[in-house]
């Protein structure tokens, strides 16, 4: 078209380009694993058919087919369309593109569609840059991310955005994209189907990633070696675990290692914390986490957790890893077995929403210290009951603010140690009784 730009791609049309790029596909209905999204009818399908869109984001994981759609939009709209990675472009062309847009707007009355790969890349900042051209009409976004928009884009965009969601792709899919790149490749020999699927368990759901490592194996193999599932394997020996530990990946993996713990599922969790770790993760990250379960999950039902939790945090700083990993194991069974109470996690946000209501009462004079003469005789301790003093170690005395009724925060639960401490406190409850009937 003649009316598009693109400050990324090459101007030429190399050959010796990569896989991926030979087997990207050039029509939506051979773009896998997205059949909800790309199906006719739907929103995103409707907008490319009629050619009339609205701004966008497409949120998914690597190589599940954002370029590929922004592509085929790009080859197929009659409006003019920029394309430019954030990675790779500096902010002051990013304003002149659109102060570009805005011209042939006023000038033709024609929209212009700028394809932003990578947005999360662009600080909040330097969003806000964007936005007075897509309100104006003057550009229409479409944005590619791997990170959850809702954290990464700011709000005013995201308003004026549709986010379209990319699924992961399956083992299946992934292995079809591989067959069209082998009939690309220039082999001696068919390949093994068993090759094909440890190419695919390696690659993460990652499309381009697998067409990489396939044209890698290939092209390390040459003409004269058989590729074999051993040299395969070997070829793909290096870490490739999919996990990225500032994006969402992130966060689910600890949100699964935290629910199995709290599920009380030692294996589970076992699995999730192996994951994190052989992926890279800081396992002082996850001790920390694991000190907060501790106390979350488990609290007073249990309350060697914590001790178990702040041992293990010294034992990974005493030991490094990956000598530690045995400790980390000890602790995830510990609280994976013990009993769940979040009595206390409750009791304080219960105790916290009446602290923020009731900030502006005094406490009661009879509580307060008397370290000087004049506090003492404004009433400061005045009539404090020293419960030492008295017959059992107790002597009733309101405690809360003069304006509050006595509220009841922590309830323990039937497990575990909080059995012991339901017993303790109903004896001082008792207590209170006789005394208050006194």
């Amino acid at each position: 078209m003649t009316n598009q730009m693109n400050i990324i791609d090459p101007l030429g049309l190399p050959t010796n380009i990569p896989l991926a790029e030979k087997v990207r596909p050039t029509r939506l209905d051979n773009i896998y694993g997205q059949d909800s999204l790309l199906q006719e009818g739907s929103v995103l399908r409707s907008m490319i058919d009629k050619d009339e869109f609205s701004s966008f984001i497409l949120w998914g994981p690597p190589g599940t087919g954002k370029t590929t759609i922004a592509r085929y939009i790009e080859k197929n709209t009659s409006l003019g369309f920029v394309a430019f990675s954030a990675v790779l472009s500096k902010i002051g062309k990013v304003k002149e593109i659109m102060e570009r847009a805005d011209y042939l707007l006023r000038a033709e009355n024609r929209k212009t569609i700028v394809f932003i790969d990578e947005i999360h890349r662009f600080n909040k900042s330097q969003q806000d840059a964007f936005l007075p051209y897509v309100e104006s009409g003057a550009v229409i976004l479409f944005g590619a991310t791997t990170e959850n928009p809702s954290f990464e884009v700011i709000p005013a965009l995201m308003s004026r955005c549709h986010v379209f969601v990319l699924k992961h792709l399956e083992e299946e899919e992934i292995i079809a994209i591989l067959r069209r790149g082998v009939s690309c490749l220039d082999l001696s020999s068919t390949l093994d189907e068993e090759i094909l699927k440890i190419i695919t368990h390696r690659c993460g759901g990652d499309a381009r990633r697998a067409l990489n490592n396939l044209e890698m194996i290939c092209r390390r193999a040459g003409q004269s070696n058989e590729i074999t599932p051993e040299f395969a394997l070997e070829a793909l020996s290096s870490r490739s675990l999919f996990y990225d530990k500032r994006g969402e990946e992130h966060y689910n993996l600890v949100s699964a290692l935290h629910k199995s713990i709290r599920g009380s599922d030692p294996q589970a969790a076992l699995y999730w914390l192996a994951r994190m770790l052989e992926s890279g993760e800081d396992p002082m990250y996850l001790v920390r986490r694991m000190v907060r379960i501790a106390s979350e999950d488990i609290g007073l039902a249990d309350p060697n957790a914590l001790t178990q939790a702040i041992a293990v945090k010294e034992a990974v700083h005493f030991l490094g890893m990956p000598e530690a990993n045995t400790a980390m194991t000890q602790l995830v069974v510990y609280l994976a077995a013990a009993p769940k109470s979040n009595g206390c996690e409750v009791a304080f946000l219960k105790a916290q929403k009446d602290a923020l209501s009731t900030a502006h009462l005094k406490v009661p004079l009879h509580i307060c210290n008397a370290p000087t003469k004049l506090m003492a005789d404004l009433g400061y301790g005045k009539n404090y009951k020293y419960a030492h003093d008295f017959e059992e170690g107790y002597a009733y005395q309101k405690c809360f603010p003069d304006e509050m009724q006595e509220k009841t925060y922590y309830s323990p639960s039937q497990f575990g140690f909080e059995k012991e401490i339901a017993k303790r406190l109903q004896w001082w409850h008792n207590l209170k009784k006789k005394q208050q009937k006194k």
